[in-house]
């Protein structure tokens, strides 16, 4: 199975930045896509960012312009940088792996890392 690390989060006043970094535990080449997801009490799960083995990337509205995901294959580490933070970001952040199988695809999680915007 895959395993993913993440870190980067903590709290930081409203305009601040943070970047995330989440590590797996094999090439991401082999990897479909990575990402991340986000839940705050209250509130849905949603798509934080996303990114392909090919490097395409996708992003909600609610953090176009804010948050910028890449990845370093050499260190097997997908990155979000994620500036201009208000309050509503406040949340968990997971990261996530997907793989394809055959037919099947089966999608892995890190540990989850708070990311708390107040002043």
């Amino acid at each position: 199975q895959v395993q993913l690390v993440e870190s980067g989060g903590g709290l930081v006043p409203p305009g601040g930045s943070l970047r995330l970094s989440c590590t797996a535990s094999e090439s991401i080449f082999s990897l479909d896509g990575m990402g991340w997801y986000r839940q705050a009490p209250g509130n849905e799960r949603e798509m934080a960012a996303s990114i392909t083995n090919y490097g395409s990337t996708n992003y909600p509205d609610s953090v176009k312009g804010r948050f910028t995901i890449s990845a370093d294959n050499a260190s097997n580490t997908v990155y979000l940088q994620m500036n201009s933070l208000e309050p509503e970001d406040t949340a968990v952040y997971n990261c996530y792996a997907v793989k394809l199988k055959g037919p099947h695809a089966t999608r892995y999680w890190g540990q989850g890392t708070q990311v708390t915007v107040s002043s």
